[in-house]
């Protein structure tokens, strides 16, 4: 059987009504993903709480356990198991809760409450505590007996796997020793008139034999008749007292022994010196694993808080194939929580489950938009890079390295700063923007479904140039020596038609993506480059110039990247350079066509990318920095370069570090 389900009310963060927590859950491995103080550890300790662990430890509710707004002061945790064997249903055949047809297989529902009573008893606050079965808890109880099944295993995060491992009462390993049926295996007692290779000991057979040649040791029993010779001499004539040596525990029970002695045992790694952390934690698995195995009833559920405690990139994935194996293979189910980019790059989509705004979003099949050739695509390309969009506040999701450089940058210097707001950046290199943006985007909205409230922003380009680019990046002579549409795959505003319909292109181009919470901005006119060279219109519909001077600065600083890297030229000599050709270059701008100046200027910079094939990449780290020295030295404040900026960067920036939902950019806003 597996736990399908849990239900948690006015447990810590969780509330009730419609602010409790509902998590469905599938056989096999669950992965709860999110930011700190989402509710991860809150949803594992219900789990602790309602079910229980195999170490047996004893929690007690305190009072910070209690969700503070709810004046109820009583916490429910409902589990449900499905799939349950026959053996199952046997052991919890009072408690199971059938189903409405004949044939629908029964489940166990577990009612965990917790009751604050308002009493004191010795010294400390009473609460009640009651476990029933039942939809509604209106059910049998369910005995200690019964409850001692759906033990889950539990590793606690920042777990010290050595201590665990070590020798004494309550020892891990002894408790694994004692679920090996090969421990009693073989004969209790030795027959000495035989040789010891011929005989099968089991574990007690070896201590009665300890026991034995212990106490005929020549030094034991030579102590032993000095003792009583000692004994004669101060005692009373006929009193006949005499010693007898015991070894300690042999008298008790067989499996008193047997757990005394196997608590004696250490499990350490084999090799010279001191493993490490995380050397230690891998063996702390192992054995866990070992003794989930070896549980043939009951749940065998395993809960792990941050797998990737004390481990590096390549040993958290080897741990989480070795997990998502076990889980497929070993009739094991595995909850965990992380919050490693590296760990959910390595985890079936299928199998995580963000925890956001203390709701679950599931990211499984049929509970988001993705199709299902979206599953097999990012199964591919979801890499530790783009995996830390499990753990954001907001997510700018950008198809260019350009973008990925100089987008954190340009927030940092509105005071915007992405680290900040908690904003992961996703580059998805130019294809499947939409694919990742659906992942936010939930399935069953219109049934009830909670949406999932953390903004995402989708930065692409138009890619319409303006009609004069062509022949100034060089990929026409002129206007009227322009390819057949049909055999080319750039497009020019002449293409698509009037304002109208460039509205509607762009309209068009925003509803790919956007839904719920997530927003597409597009590029107000071509592409990145050429945008940050044009920049906004003003009030009188002219475009400012923006970023020109500093675009081409940085596109002749790239271009002489490797002789900066060698210290062949020096950067200011570059930058002197170029703001003088800059200065030619717009002194030669002049209206072409329907092409305004501006637009003649901003394509004549583009042109070093698309004609010189400079790197785009290089470009953007060398502009990233110009703008910070000029912030850093006074000269350009944030409000100047928001004035600067194109308008659909800065929206889009505003709208994952924080700009209220209702405020997001409409179809209208887009065509500025």
């Amino acid at each position: 059987m597996f736990l399908s389900r849990i239900t948690i009310e006015n447990f810590r963060c969780f509330g009730e009504g419609d602010r409790r927590f509902d998590l469905q859950l599938r056989p096999g491995l669950t992965a709860l993903a999110g930011e700190n103080d989402a509710g991860k550890t809150a949803v594992i300790d219900a789990i602790r709480f309602a079910l229980g662990t195999t170490d047996q430890d004893w929690y007690r509710l305190d009072d910070s356990d209690f969700h503070k707004e709810e004046a109820s002061r009583q916490i429910r945790i409902v589990c449900t198991f499905e799939k349950l064997t026959l053996r199952d249903k046997r052991a919890f055949v009072e408690y199971l809760t059938y189903g409405k047809k004949p044939d629908d297989d029964p489940v166990l529902i577990l009612n965990w409450t917790a009751k604050d009573t308002g009493e004191v008893r010795k010294g400390r606050p009473y609460r009640r505590i009651e476990v029933r079965s039942g939809k509604d808890g209106d059910g049998p109880s369910i005995p200690p007996e019964a409850r001692d099944l759906l033990r889950a295993t539990y590793l606690r995060p920042l777990r010290d796997a050595q201590q665990a491992l070590s020798a004494g009462r309550g020892s891990r390993l002894a408790q694994v020793l004692r679920h090996s049926g090969k421990i009693k295996q073989g004969q209790n007692e030795c027959d000495l008139e035989r040789p010891l290779k011929e005989q099968s000991l089991s574990v007690l057979g070896i201590a009665n034999l300890v026991t034995h040649l212990l106490k005929d040791q020549e030094g034991v029993l030579d102590t032993r008749g000095q003792i009583d010779e000692h004994l004669a001499g101060l005692s009373l004539s006929g009193d006949g007292i005499t010693s007898k040596i015991d070894v300690s525990g042999a008298t008790a029970s067989d499996e008193a022994r047997l757990r005394e002695l196997l608590e004696k045992l250490d499990l350490r790694l084999a090799g010279d010196g001191k493993p490490g952390l995380g050397s230690n934690n891998l063996l702390f698995m192992a054995c866990e694993f070992l003794l989930l195995a070896q549980e043939d009833e009951g749940s065998n559920l395993l809960l792990i808080e941050e797998p990737e405690a004390h481990l590096h990139a390549q040993r958290q994935l080897r741990a989480m194939k070795f997990l998502q194996d076990q889980a497929k293979n070993g009739n094991i189910q595995i909850i965990v929580t992380t919050h490693s980019p590296n760990l959910a790059s390595a985890i079936d989509l299928n199998s995580i489950v963000m925890i956001s705004n203390r709701r679950a979003y599931s990211m499984a099949e049929g509970q988001t938009e993705l199709e299902p050739s979206d599953y097999r695509f990012l199964q591919r390309f979801l890499d530790v890079t783009k995996a830390n969009l499990f753990f954001a506040r907001g997510v700018m999701i950008v198809e260019g390295d350009a973008e990925n450089i100089l987008l954190p940058t340009l927030a940092s210097l509105l005071g915007r700063d992405f680290t900040e707001h908690g904003v992961s950046i996703v580059n998805v290199g130019g294809v499947g923007l939409r694919r990742y943006a659906r992942i936010f985007q939930r399935k069953h909205v219109e049934q009830g479904d909670e949406q999932l409230t953390i903004p995402v922003a989708c930065v692409t380009d138009m890619d319409v140039m303006p009609d004069c680019a062509p022949a100034i990046i060089g990929i026409a002579k002129d206007a009227d020596d322009w390819p057949d549409r049909s055999k080319r795959r750039w497009r020019a505003k002449r293409d698509i038609g009037n304002e109208q319909a460039l509205t509607q292109y762009r309209k068009a181009k925003i509803e790919k993506a956007s839904g719920q919470f997530v927003e597409t901005f597009v590029s107000d006119e071509w592409t990145l480059e050429y945008d940050l060279a044009l920049g906004p219109k003003d009030e009188s519909g002219r475009f400012t110039g923006g970023l020109a001077e500093d675009v081409f600065v940085a596109a002749c600083l790239a271009h002489e990247d490797d002789a900066i890297n060698t210290q062949a030229k020096k950067i200011s000599d570059i930058v002197n350079d170029a703001i003088s050709d800059f200065s030619a270059l717009q002194d030669r701008a002049a209206p072409v066509g329907c092409c305004k100046k501006a637009e003649v200027l901003a394509s004549s910079v583009y042109a070093k990318f698309a004609r010189d094939g400079i790197s785009k990449a290089i470009a953007a780290q060398y502009l990233a920095e110009r703008l910070k020295a000029k912030h850093d030295g006074g000269s350009l404040t944030s409000e100047d370069l928001r004035a600067k900026l194109p308008k659909y960067l800065t929206k889009a920036i505003d709208y994952v570090t924080g700009t209220p939902p209702n405020d997001a950019p409409s179809d209208e806003d887009a065509t500025d």
